[in-house]
């Protein structure tokens, strides 16, 4: 059962935003593609606990936790009568290797940062809270390789890995272990819920300002500005994916607001920024159905939050 399902991280969604409208540096377009993988990888898990877990099982997604002044992150948390898997779930793929206690991508020379590191930073923290709290859980924190494409030479001999082969007999493992669920669980992961740090994903972006980027519709699919606007829909030229013109602006309107959280959003900007919608009329009118009208006349604008 997810009890906190997993989302596009903030800071994913304005770097993908950032890649559209402008030129990233090689490091910032790196940092993109990594995060993007990350996140392809870890919905493929969900997946497949969805898939093959049974419902007792109460699992919790992307949870940032702090425990005296340090900060950690757990992919997923699976919680099973008195035990919490902490799971570290790796989208590696190609062909590593395991050489003195680090891992190196083939080909490469340069070191990758340990994910057995990670595993265990993030146990340790777990522990500190858990005690904090008065929660008294066993913690079994597993690293999870989720890419079949994945590789690793000289493999160290090591339980809490969980290779691509190795993900059946996993999820069996983890269904094998009888219900028990007395509250206990349900309250621990309602308190790791309530803890959940939110960080801001500001400060890691680039420089840019809202001149700087390119303007107009972009496709809710292939990402493409190739897209012609008629009456009721727009149409991408790539891959033919065809939205209402309503759903577009809106969702043009959201990117804007997360890009700049501080722009008052009005009618023109709208219309600026969405490129191919000729009426502002139109604009105005989707606006004032999704959104609540501030202020008057041409000091008027609309509050970024939707209307209930």
């Amino acid at each position: 059962m997810f009890l906190k399902s997993r989302t596009e991280s903030d800071l994913l969604k304005l770097l993908g935003f950032l890649n559209n409208r402008m030129s990233l540096t090689e490091d910032d377009l790196k940092q993109y593609l990594y995060l993007k993988k990350g996140y392809e990888g870890e919905l493929a898990f969900d997946r497949l606990t969805a898939a093959t877990l049974n419902s007792d099982v109460y699992i919790l997604n992307d949870i940032m936790l702090e425990i005296n002044h340090s900060k950690f992150q757990i992919d997923s948390s699976l919680i099973i009568q008195d035990t919490i898997f902490p799971c570290e779930i790796k989208n590696f793929e190609g062909n590593y290797f395991y050489n003195d206690g680090e891992f190196h991508f083939s080909g490469s020379k340069s070191l990758i940062t340990n994910p057995l590191h990670q595993v265990k930073r993030a146990e340790t923290l777990l522990q500190q809270y858990l005690k904090k709290n008065g929660f008294h859980f066993r913690i079994v924190p597993y690293l999870v390789f989720i890419n079949p494409k994945f590789f690793l030479y000289q493999a160290p001999q090591n339980d809490s890995i969980i290779f691509p082969p190795q993900l059946s007999s996993f999820m069996e493992k983890l269904n094998s272990k009888p219900p028990n669920l007395n509250g206990m669980q349900r309250k621990l992961a309602d308190k790791m819920i309530a803890d959940h740090i939110i960080e801001s994903p500001y400060p890691k972006l680039p420089p840019y300002e809202y001149h700087s980027l390119l303007k107009g519709f972009t496709c809710a699919i292939c990402n493409s500005f190739q897209i012609a606007c008629g009456e009721r829909k727009v149409t991408c030229k790539d891959c033919g994916f065809e939205e209402e013109v309503e759903s577009a602006v809106v969702r043009s309107v959201e990117e804007l607001i997360l890009l700049f959280p501080s722009l008052k959003i009005t009618t023109n900007i709208i219309h600026d920024w969405c490129g191919v919608v000729e009426s502002r009329k139109t604009i105005r009118k989707f606006l004032t159905k999704n959104y609540k009208l501030m202020g008057h006349g041409k000091y008027s604008y609309f509050e970024v939050l939707l209307k209930e």
